[in-house]
């Protein structure tokens, strides 16, 4: 008994156009404009949010990548992503297709054709994307034919009030740390970030951290993490193993001028649990504070497993830092 084969459609421009626009992804209401070098410009409209099948970001994860948002129309942080944006790129040998200030120059100009065309929004988040090109589906980084650049700007998302009231709950990654070149370099390879993020999930945890080699403290998916020591000091880890998060080393600035006493060392699990206080430090939320390693409780006093006044000052710090910006 033969099974008889179900027709492909060979489709042409017109289909494919047609395709696009009736297809549809739930998250589709939240892309507001997207720049594309390979396009030549900006669209607002999502089904052409596309970057090419034998592009390396999409064969080879082969590209770099930031993440910012912008309050009240102006991006935070702007020129510190870029700086570490490029930093990434050189790392990798990824001749960027424009320079800085013509990639700066293309992210505003995305950012403010998003805001004319959604006048109710003040905040938004905004991605940049530096590819290797589309090439020949080969692993070779000479074939593309040009490096290209993406900007998406996106909804604004930010951690529930919860979390900031409440606090959050961690607990220890067994994804291995990445090697110590690739994790200071926020490529688009980033599936050891997307399985933790996967883990925290299926724990029922906010986030995991991940050890290094030698146990110490590295990092979450995306965050960075910091404590408070008994003695009052701003302890960050060492950046062997760790991406230099741009809103951790912010808040660093911001507390050391405020007089706190800033400290880099490895972080132990122990000294984690003897913390005075813990915080996660991310773009989007900016800080939060934990009160929970694997079911244990962090803090001392009265701040024991609640958010401590480390975390209302930090954030406070922060909050006034992006609205003088």
């Amino acid at each position: 008994m033969s099974c008889q084969a179900i027709p492909i459609p060979i489709l042409t421009p017109e289909n494919i156009f047609q395709n696009l626009r009736n297809n549809h992804n739930p998250f589709f209401k939240d892309y507001f404009a997207f720049y594309s070098s390979w396009l030549g410009g900006i669209t607002q409209e999502p089904y052409f949010m596309l970057v090419p099948m034998d592009d390396h970001l999409v064969t080879r994860g082969d590209g770099v990548f930031e993440t910012m948002k912008s309050i009240n129309h102006k991006i935070y942080l702007l020129d510190e992503h870029l700086d570490r944006f490029f930093y990434s790129a050189s790392s990798i040998g990824l001749v960027p297709c424009f320079n800085q200030e013509k990639i700066k120059e293309i992210i505003l100009q995305t950012l403010k054709f998003a805001a004319d065309k959604n006048p109710n929004l003040a905040n938004f988040m905004v991605r940049v994307f530096l590819s290797r090109g589309p090439g020949n589906f080969s692993p070779s980084p000479y074939d593309p034919v040009g490096s290209q650049f993406y900007c998406v700007i996106t909804k604004f998302s930010q951690a529930p009030t919860e979390k900031y009231e409440q606090g959050v709950c961690i607990g220890q990654s067994a994804i291995p740390s990445k090697p110590s070149w690739l994790a200071k370099i926020k490529s688009c390879n980033y599936l050891p970030n997307v399985l933790m993020r996967k883990e925290a999930i299926d724990k029922n945890l906010d986030y995991v951290i991940g050890l290094d080699e030698h146990g110490f403290i590295t990092e979450s998916a995306t965050e960075n993490i910091i404590l408070i020591n008994s003695a009052g000091e701003l302890i960050q880890p060492y950046l062997d193993f760790i991406l230099k998060g741009t809103t951790m080393t912010r808040l660093c600035e911001l507390a050391k001028n405020q007089g706190i006493k800033i400290k880099t060392q490895n972080i132990s699990i122990q000294d984690l649990l003897a913390a005075q206080e813990v915080m996660m430090v991310g773009t989007s939320f900016s800080v939060l504070p934990v009160v929970q390693f694997e079911g244990k409780k962090i803090g001392l006093g009265e701040s024991l497993g609640k958010p401590g006044k480390y975390f209302q000052l930090f954030k406070n710090f922060l909050d006034q830092d992006m609205c003088t910006q």
